[in-house]
């Protein structure tokens, strides 16, 4: 989902940081082989994940939803040296597909797959987290982020995706849409919660940036 014109959009894509070789590759097989590729984050979003991993430099990074593991490879690329990226998905039908690339990464060995139910995977993690991603099934967006703050360092970085859920936000509610009311209750969180600061960008289908203070 995209909220500027298609004009605009390819504007900003093309002066931005080119994608690297080994991303282009892997969105251009995920949209050939692989179920909702819209899934996936993309040229820009992508550039703007590697980004702010850059300037947060992490040593620690968790991901909620690896999908095909292009997000994964762009958080990346500001990790420290000796850093580790800890990600989870329930699919099992990807974990090969994400491994290959991760494997064409530098990053191959600093990246642990986790297959499975990320409430179950989480609490038995036991390390502090710089920068979390959240990517997930929406309807636990609140129960992963109350469970991922006591984990964080001071000072680190929430990344949570999709928060406008092609803009269903601002649409009547349909009772039988939990997705959407998971959204609405967990945007308001993160505007209230003292344990966080919040911007929302409205980048692509629309990413928070929460601060843990």
């Amino acid at each position: 989902m995209h909220f500027i014109s298609d004009e605009l959009d390819d504007y900003v894509t093309q002066h931005s940081e080119n994608e690297p070789e080994l991303l282009s590759a892997l969105n251009k097989e995920t949209y050939q082989k692989i179920l909702l590729p819209r899934m996936l984050s993309g040229h820009f979003q992508g550039r703007v994940l590697s980004m702010l991993s850059k300037l947060i430099r992490p040593k620690s990074i968790l991901e909620i939803g690896t999908y095909t593991g292009y997000a994964t490879l762009c958080l990346c690329e500001g990790l420290q040296e000796n850093g580790t990226v800890h990600t989870i998905d329930i699919n099992e039908e990807l974990f090969d597909f994400q491994r290959k690339y991760f494997d064409k990464s530098p990053w191959g060995n600093q990246i642990m797959q986790y297959l499975g139910d990320a409430l179950e995977i989480i609490p038995n993690l036991n390390t502090k987290f710089d920068l979390v991603f959240v990517d997930a099934d929406k309807e636990n967006y609140i129960a992963y982020f109350n469970m991922i703050v006591p984990m964080m360092e001071k000072g680190g970085i929430i990344l949570s995706d999709n928060v406008l859920w092609s803009g269903k936000v601002l649409e009547p509610l349909n009772p039988k849409d939990k997705s959407t009311k998971e959204l609405l209750e967990y945007n308001q969180l993160l505007k209230e919660d003292p344990r966080v600061e919040t911007v929302l960008l409205p980048i692509r289908d629309g990413l928070t940036v929460s601060r843990i203070v």
